[in-house]
């Protein structure tokens, strides 16, 4: 499998990065596409690229490309998955996804009607710590579980892809996802409540943000974002008899479980691995081998369910986006 990357920023490095040290026998980073071709070239020279675009249009037209991993700003999302989409070729899009539910939904069908996969880089669904997780609630280990805690935050606030409105630009779809997936991860989809306050920046965007999601079953989950500064990254999964400590909800460290006396019970064993983003990739290489048009770890519905639950807080905050 030969991927391509669209965009040569910081998160496409981690991936470029990523795909070289993984080492595997069936995928090979192949191709990067820039705005510019200097761009392009010095992205190529410093992550040993064998092709360097200049445009993403000659990126998605490339005909030995398999995936490309979408790693533009929020907002050009929908445009740059339709324009590989318009070749037919598999996509792997950064999170957010889009900017809204809509947007989702039209990359989704498109990539339906042209055959193709199309799955989103929201990396700790992919991650092994998920499922060891998930192993131990089922496993009863912290009794029937009914709460979720979790926070994200990093002093990000300046960064232009945070500032800017016409970016998407806000804590919600940069770092709000996070806390957001993690609790629907474990808790489900079946949302009976979405309730937010934030704390909007100079431009409008959302810098601070609380949210509270109750789910049908009557389970909730309280979750924190901040671009303001760093926020301990923890989630915690309570139960009747005990709970769950994850260090890292962004990319999990330590997984501890505690009992109803507070007591440390057991450190849950993490594997190792690169960056943690090699997990989504590998993910897409069976999928295309399947023959699928979505990865079981993100299914396309999934994706519209977070994104719903994001549009439903930019509309209790007044938020939109310049280009909605």
């Amino acid at each position: 499998m030969k991927v391509g990357i669209l965009a040569a920023g910081g998160i496409a490095k981690t991936m470029a990065r990523t795909l070289n040290e993984l080492k595997h026998p069936e995928i090979e980073l192949y191709a990067v596409g820039s705005r510019t071709q200097e761009r392009a070239d010095a992205f190529a020279q410093e992550f040993g690229v064998p092709k360097a675009y200049g445009s993403y249009e000659d990126l998605a037209s490339d005909p030995e490309v398999d995936l490309i991993y979408i790693a533009s700003p929020h907002s050009e999302h929908h445009i740059h998955a339709k324009l590989c989409l318009d070749h037919k070729k598999a996509i792997l899009v950064e999170k957010a996804f889009t900017a809204n539910e809509q947007m989702a939904r039209d990359v989704l069908a498109y990539g339906k009607a042209q055959n193709t996969l199309v799955t989103e880089a929201i990396w700790t669904r992919y991650m092994p710590s998920r499922a060891i997780i998930m192993e131990a609630i089922n496993a009863g280990k912290i009794g029937t579980p009914y709460s979720i805690q979790a926070n994200l935050g990093y002093p990000i606030c300046l960064k232009e892809r945070i500032a800017r409105p016409e970016l998407a630009g806000g804590a919600l779809l940069d770092l709000g996802v996070y806390p957001i997936n993690f609790a629907m991860m474990f808790f489900g989809h079946d949302i009976k409540e979405i309730k937010g306050i934030c704390v909007k920046g100079p431009s409008g965007v959302d810098l601070i943000d609380n949210i509270s999601l109750i789910f049908k079953d009557g389970k909730m989950a309280s979750l924190h974002a901040t671009a303001m500064g760093p926020a301990n990254r923890i989630g915690i999964i309570m139960g009747s008899e005990g709970y769950i400590e994850v260090q890292n909800i962004n990319n999990p460290e330590k997984v501890k479980v505690f009992n109803k006396d507070h007591q440390l019970i057991e450190e849950l064993p993490l594997p190792q691995q690169v960056t943690g983003y090699e997990y989504q990739v590998i993910s897409c290489l069976h999928a295309l081998k399947e023959g699928r048009l979505e990865c079981p770890e993100m299914p396309h519905q999934h994706t519209l369910d977070v994104m719903h639950v994001m549009d439903e807080l930019r509309k209790q905050w007044d938020i939109k986006y310049p280009f909605e």
